[in-house]
């Protein structure tokens, strides 16, 4: 995107980019998983779980998309780069950590496995600088073709990223034809952020934690606050799990805040920075929350994060928390 917008254009902008998605599928129908005028779809981290498998980790996605019957997702960026970079042997938190593979700390990992862990790092990091920009339009041309919209790319800003690494970010992310990019970075980094986000124009959306206590970390809405302020190109990806363990109100903060909000993660977890739960187990609103995108028409996407320790494989609880959306809207 190369045009500013006001909050107020913002839900235009939105529903706009499904169209623009849509018309570049020409040899595909768009999977339609708008249930009640709420547009359903899953944050591919969910299927974490397949990149462990044999073959190709998009076009496993791909098909548990479409078995699911799910049209549009946030992309996580491990599922349009080389998986090799996230299959490290004896230890899978990389997994779903947007780029830093070193965000939750290196304590406990035999020093061989961190070894190999810094050498994929700058790896990746190379590959990142390098990769003709055609990888990514191909990536999108999949997703299409298979009926999937993209709406937005998952590339968390680490704070080991070099500033050519941040720039080729935003790179990608126009090359997949998206608008947006979420991210878990903190405020620190967000600042960092503000020159590439003011000159690529691009939206970018701060996801939130529960760590209230922590204040380089997104989990109110005075910090959510901090963000906006900063450039009219900083928006919020609501996940309403974190937001109840961190003791907020999601459906309060939708209903005062929704131009300024992205997408939303669906998870269940509970209050005072409780666990992850199987969806109806714990304290989050999800039914009050797709009720309220219902009665208000907000045009505001509610993607599927499957997060909680679920006994079956990501697409059986995907499955499990699409049919708890779908009963609570119809």
């Amino acid at each position: 995107m190369s045009t500013a917008y006001t909050r107020r254009e913002f839900g235009s902008v939105v529903v706009g980019g499904l169209a623009i998605s849509a018309a570049s599928a020409a040899s595909a129908p768009r999977i339609n998983s708008v249930v009640a005028g709420v547009r359903l779809g899953v944050q591919t981290y969910s299927f974490r779980d397949l990149l462990l498998e044999p073959g190709d980790h998009l076009d496993a996605v791909i098909r548990a998309m479409k078995q699911l019957g799910l049209g549009e997702c946030e992309l996580l960026a491990v599922h349009a780069e080389p998986k090799e970079f996230w299959t490290l042997a004896g230890w899978s938190g990389a997994v779903g950590r947007g780029g830093d593979p070193f965000a939750s700390g290196t304590a406990g990992i035999p020093r061989p496995i961190q070894t190999d862990m810094a050498a994929r790092r700058e790896a990746l990091r190379e590959w990142r600088r390098t990769v003709p920009l055609r990888h990514f339009e191909d990536v999108r041309k999949r997703l299409d073709s298979a009926g999937i919209s993209v709406y937005a790319y998952n590339l968390t800003f680490g704070d080991n990223f070099t500033d050519d690494e941040i720039d080729r970010g935003f790179a990608m992310a126009k090359a997949l034809g998206v608008g947006i990019i979420t991210t878990s970075n903190g405020l620190n980094m967000t600042r960092r952020l503000l020159p590439f986000v003011n000159r690529h124009r691009i939206i970018v959306a701060v996801h939130g934690h529960s760590a209230v206590n922590d204040p380089d970390a997104f989990s109110t809405p005075a910090t959510f606050a901090k963000a906006l302020a900063m450039s009219e190109y900083f928006r919020v990806n609501l996940d309403i799990g974190h937001f109840t363990a961190a003791n907020q109100d999601p459906v309060a903060y939708i209903a005062a805040a929704h131009d300024s909000i992205t997408n939303l993660h669906l998870k269940d977890r509970r209050r005072n920075d409780g666990p992850n739960v199987p969806w109806g187990q714990g304290d989050t609103p999800i039914a009050q929350v797709l009720q309220l995108l219902k009665a208000k028409r907000y045009p505001v996407p509610a993607y599927i994060e499957y997060e909680y320790d679920g006994p079956r494989e990501s697409i059986a609880e995907v499955r499990s928390c699409l049919d708890y959306a779908k009963h609570t809207l119809v």
